[in-house]
């Protein structure tokens, strides 16, 4: 299983390379960031030309992808515009840690990540927490109850949730779950934010601001996943070692939790381990629409102002994501199912 891991990390090393190119060369494709700095006053001509330089976006593609890759001790940069090559502020590149800083805040995108990250893994943990629980929980019982009007209903339920865009579905729970509340005199939730700073970032007041967006992911998410389970669930309930497991005696809850569950959650695992990445990354619209601040919101903030060092920081921590959860969704394999082996 090592020789399988290391073989791996070294296949994911090309990849996240082209991945790199592919995404750097998208990025300048998305607007000029010179153009949306100064807000409302926008910079004269020569001070773009200026500011250019001095940031090296005057330079060939190739070679703005080397220093943001490798860095630029080895470039020199006509930086006031005299003729002669200056050396630039230093720059480590990607392959030694650094991510740049942001053209808008001038911060280093590493410590923008780290300060929204955690809040990101707050509102996506307890988000997949609950799709996980909720989808077996629902897929489980509409299998065993195959055709059932419980069944009935939850497939009819599912459709629905399932279709729902999720921009919609978190305006509406807003407007039931705050607005009509406030106004009906009962118990309602917040909106926005991650808590009142009049209250202060207190435990309860962090998971009332939590129940809206979570609720909004989950919604949707458990509507289509729980389907899955339903039919991983259908299909193994009628193989010939359950039966026989059946037959021989064994108590029916560990037919169904330790014989049945086991090899239905494969396709589950396949599903999780594509989406976990992708919640790392935050909900684009859910964090904007709540004010949630994580890195769905960061994401479509800095893309307003074609900040690309924010922006290939988040896209390829997404893509690092997206290699080690496909590893761990492939050791989990052999861990559900011992005919699974990894070499």
């Amino acid at each position: 299983m090592v020789t399988y891991v290391v073989r791996r990390f070294l296949l994911a090393i090309p990849q996240l390379l082209i991945i790199s190119i592919v995404l750097f060369g998208l990025m300048q494709a998305i607007g000029d960031p010179i153009s949306t700095l100064g807000a409302r006053t926008p910079p004269r001509p020569e001070e773009k030309a200026r500011l250019r330089r001095m940031l090296g976006l005057d330079q060939p593609i190739h070679i703005q992808y080397l220093v943001w890759l490798a860095g630029n001790d080895w470039l020199l940069l006509d930086m006031d515009g005299d003729g002669v090559g200056e050396t630039p502020g230093p720059r480590r590149g990607i392959l030694r840690g650094d991510l740049g800083n942001s053209l808008v805040t001038r911060q280093p995108v590493v410590t923008m990540i780290a300060e929204r990250l955690p809040n990101t893994l707050l509102l996506m943990g307890t988000t997949e927490i609950v799709i996980i629980v909720f989808s077996l929980a629902i897929g489980v019982y509409s299998a065993l109850r195959q055709y059932s009007a419980g069944d009935a209903v939850i497939t009819a339920a599912s459709f629905i949730g399932y279709s729902m865009p999720v921009f919609w579905l978190a305006l509406m729970m807003m407007y039931l779950f705050a607005v009509n509340f406030k106004r009906w005199g009962l118990p309602y939730l917040p909106t926005v934010g991650m808590y009142d700073p009049a209250v202060g970032a207190e435990p309860v007041e962090i998971a009332r601001h939590m129940i809206m967006p979570v609720a909004t992911l989950s919604i949707i998410s458990v509507a289509g996943y729980s389907r899955y389970v339903r039919s991983s669930m259908l299909e193994v309930l009628h193989q010939d070692y359950i039966r026989t497991a059946r037959a021989k005696g064994v108590r029916e809850w560990w037919v169904i939790f330790h014989h049945a569950l086991k090899n239905a959650a494969l396709p589950f695992v396949t599903l999780i381990g594509l989406d976990i990445p992708f919640l790392l990354a935050g909900a684009v619209v859910t964090e904007r629409i709540f004010a949630w601040p994580g890195m769905g919101r960061m994401f479509i903030d800095h893309v307003d102002r074609s900040d690309y060092p924010v922006l290939m920081g988040i896209l390829m921590f997404i893509a690092l994501a997206v290699v080690v959860f496909q590893l761990l969704t492939d050791l989990t394999y052999s861990v559900l199912d011992p005919r699974i082996r990894l070499n």
